[in-house]
């Protein structure tokens, strides 16, 4: 079971605990940091630009269900949009750097350094990079696969 999985898991069940209780269910910043697996400073942040509602009494209180819908609505790059679709497709063979980087089993920097020379074709989305599977094959077999059989054969 995937680690976001448990803590969707973990979250249902405080949330579930706490629709059967009279009071309303609310947790620190260091409680609702656990909860999402992020550091404190990563709440206090999300709180101080709005995007997490939290009251301050004597302490930072946060709603259960406002932090529930604060983990759907968190940016992450996968949900990233450009001109209306997804930025990094995985499904239509789109990928970001990092991604290829790790499909390659090479440095992210190295990616981008065969973009800009032009041994990898790269299409830029905004401020992202965007490569498409067949370009990281070719990428791979003209100059990955080369260089792993001359070290072979020296």
């Amino acid at each position: 079971m995937s680690n976001s999985a448990t803590l969707d898991e973990e979250v249902v069940s405080i949330i579930t605990a706490d629709e059967t209780s009279s009071d309303k269910r609310v947790v620190s910043i260091t409680e609702a940091a656990k909860i999402n697996n992020v550091t404190r400073q990563a709440i206090y942040v999300a709180i101080k630009q709005n995007k997490l509602k939290a009251t301050k009494k004597t302490r930072w209180e946060i709603d259960l269900n406002d932090l529930e819908e604060y983990r759907k609505n968190k940016y992450s790059r996968t949900k990233s949009m450009f001109d209306g679709g997804l930025l990094f497709d995985n499904d239509q063979g789109y990928y970001s750097v990092n991604q290829v980087a790790k499909m390659l089993n090479v440095p992210a920097q190295k990616i981008y350094y065969a973009t800009r020379v032009k041994m990898l074709k790269a299409i830029r989305k905004g401020a992202a990079w965007v490569i498409h599977s067949t370009d990281v094959r070719e990428y791979k077999e003209s100059y990955l696969d080369k260089r792993i059989n001359r070290r072979k054969v020296g």
